[in-house]
């Protein structure tokens, strides 16, 4: 994020020349400190003045983000305008996931009516902003940036889950994307530009061997991609992943269902991807 030091008279003068600097985020931290010189409950007021005149949005808990022009209309600025400086402001590591991820490969023929970021413990409390509602998934686990890449946005770069990575969480966080069948028809799209031979140690490491295992069962059993799920099979082999009996669908039972012992998956759910 880049920073403005310039005083001004005004608070909408001091963001107007930001914006002309290409500065469109700020924090009411920021703001208080640049016009210390007024009381908080001035900053406060001239601040919500600004945002019932539809000129700037509140996107997170003392965070802000100017409405561009362009959004000016719909009187809401996308999440992916704002993301990067939000976990700047927020200290935390973070990536765009799961069905967003997936979009920007291609492979979401459906705006997602989420907007899904995983970072980093503590847990941060969803937002909604004017029906736009963004979802934190907290991870215990350091987030690999191997598997990490950024993507040119309007407003700066985008961290986003690498395809190898977004496949993985789509069965990882199945519930957050509407379940195991529209984990599958995400996948089907997505395996186009997965290329799991280049799978390594840090990749093992974060993602859950539940989730290797279920992911090369439906690669290889649902999704018409052996040769993909062999390589995962040997990857993970290599890097020391133990399969052990878990059922496909986690919720359900498993009594009377067979095992496919390759990936030792109870197969006690039917796989329907849906026709786009």
């Amino acid at each position: 994020m880049i920073r403005m030091e310039r005083r001004e008279a005004h608070i909408d003068d001091w963001i107007s020349y930001g914006v002309k600097r290409g500065i469109y985020t700020f924090s009411r931290q920021k703001l208080v400190a640049q016009f210390s010189h007024l009381s908080q409950q001035t900053v406060k007021n001239e601040l919500n003045l600004l945002i019932k005149k539809g000129g700037i949005l509140p996107v997170f808990k003392g965070f802000y983000s100017v409405i561009p022009d362009g959004y000016a209309l719909m009187g809401v600025v996308p999440p992916v305008f704002y993301i990067d400086d939000l976990m700047e402001h927020l200290a935390r590591p973070y990536y765009v996931g799961l069905l967003n991820a997936a979009a920007f490969y291609g492979a979401a023929h459906q705006k997602p009516q989420v907007f899904s970021v995983v970072t980093s413990l503590p847990a941060l409390r969803d937002t909604t902003k004017r029906d736009t509602r963004i979802v934190f998934i907290s991870t215990r686990k350091t987030i690999p940036q191997q598997w990490i890449r950024p993507f040119r946005g309007e407003n700066g770069d985008i961290q986003v889950s690498k395809p190898e990575l977004t496949a993985a969480d789509l069965i990882t966080f199945q519930k957050e994307t509407g379940g195991i069948n529209r984990a599958c028809t995400v996948l089907y799209e997505l395996m186009e530009v997965v290329k799991f031979g280049k799978l390594d140690k840090t990749f093992f490491d974060y993602v859950p061997t539940s989730t290797v295992q279920r992911l090369g069962y439906l690669l290889e059993n649902e999704l018409e991609q052996a040769k993909q799920a062999d390589i995962l099979h040997s990857k993970a082999k290599t890097h020391g992943c133990k399969f052990q009996k878990i059922p496909l669908k986690y919720s359900k039972p498993t009594e009377n269902y067979e095992t496919n012992e390759k990936w030792k998956i109870v197969v006690n759910e039917y796989i329907e991807i849906d026709e786009w």
